[in-house]
């Protein structure tokens, strides 16, 4: 290791597991775990994991490390350090992370939202380092953002923007899990795509998929629709179109609103490459303001699966 090097250590703590990993200031992964969640034990219980893998990393000379970063879902404090009602952790009504392991490591601890912290990742080590302002979208089970503007990350008057999974694109749309109608959360999330294409499928005789599927809808994924589109399906082609025009629309009223034309998109529905980032762009250009089409860009992020421990280690670096 070069004696010029900081480290950080970042936590990418989700529902499941939590990932953390010790990371240089050049971007660099040197060590990395993974524990157990243990959700379902309440507050406590996790925050004893979040310590027990950190201290599993923890480099025998500790004054190397500059700081411990922490992305979490929920709403988050960043200035307080503090994480409101995060799905799939219950019990967490409102715990201050910042002070609980600041206590504990004697080290600064910087806590965000897993977008937000995703997005300064970008912003320092992936496709947003020569970008003054982007939004990251990741596209998975829902649809996450993160707002960077001027290089700073924007968290509204409470900790809460960048919701753009749930901006609606149809009033009288599907129900989304958050309770409204209409969100472009309820057409790209993981879940709902596939939902969609086993109504529609059964219209589709022809598609590829059902080779790639052995005829058993239980077993269609985006990475099935995915191996279709290399295989040239038509059907699997319109999907993925459809996605991109829909997502497209979406960004387009987010860049209307704040003048960003810059999107970064990671997650696994990013997965369908060039066809959904094509039809984004086309998507996107036809309904921005006019000053703003020869302006848009969409990206690929380039964090990809080590998004999570990057970006929380990123928010040491980043303030």
């Amino acid at each position: 290791m070069k004696k010029t090097e900081k480290f950080a250590i970042g936590v990418d703590l989700g529902g499941t597991n939590i990932k953390i990993g010790v990371v240089t200031d050049s971007g660099k992964i040197a060590e990395k775990i993974v524990v157990d969640t243990n959700a379902e034990l309440g507050p406590k219980a996790v925050i004893a994991q979040i310590k027990k893998g950190i201290e599993k990393v923890y480099p025998k000379k500790k004054s190397s490390i500059k700081g411990i970063g922490i992305g979490s879902p929920g709403v988050v404090s960043a200035e307080k350090g503090t994480v409101e009602n995060p799905p799939n952790l219950p019990g967490w009504t409102k715990v201050n992370l910042r002070k609980v392991l600041e206590k504990e490591f004697n080290t600064n601890v910087f806590v965000e939202n897993d977008a937000n912290a995703a997005a300064i990742g970008e912003l320092v080590f992936g496709a947003g380092k020569k970008l003054n302002s982007f939004l990251l979208v990741t596209l998975g089970t829902g649809v996450g953002c993160g707002i960077v503007f001027e290089r700073k990350i924007f968290g509204g008057e409470h900790g809460g923007a960048g919701e753009l999974g749930h901006t609606t694109i149809d009033h009288n749309g599907k129900k989304c899990n958050c309770g409204s109608v209409g969100c472009i959360e309820a057409y790209i999330g993981n879940n709902y795509l596939v939902c969609s294409v086993k109504e529609e499928i059964v219209n589709h005789k022809n598609s590829a998929i059902w080779n790639i599927i052995d005829n058993n809808l239980d077993l269609l994924t985006p990475k099935s629709i995915c191996d279709a589109i290399a295989l040239d399906d038509a059907y699997a082609k319109s999907i993925v179109a459809d996605i991109g025009e829909k997502l497209g629309h979406s960004f387009a009223s987010a860049a209307n609103l704040l003048d960003i034309s810059s999107v970064i998109i990671g997650g696994g529905v990013s997965g369908f490459g060039k066809p959904l980032f094509d039809a984004i762009a086309e998507a996107m250009k036809a309904r921005v303001l006019k000053p703003l089409q020869s302006r848009v860009k969409i990206l690929p992020a380039k964090l990809k699966n080590e998004a999570g421990i990057k970006g929380a280690s990123a928010l040491v670096f980043y303030k």
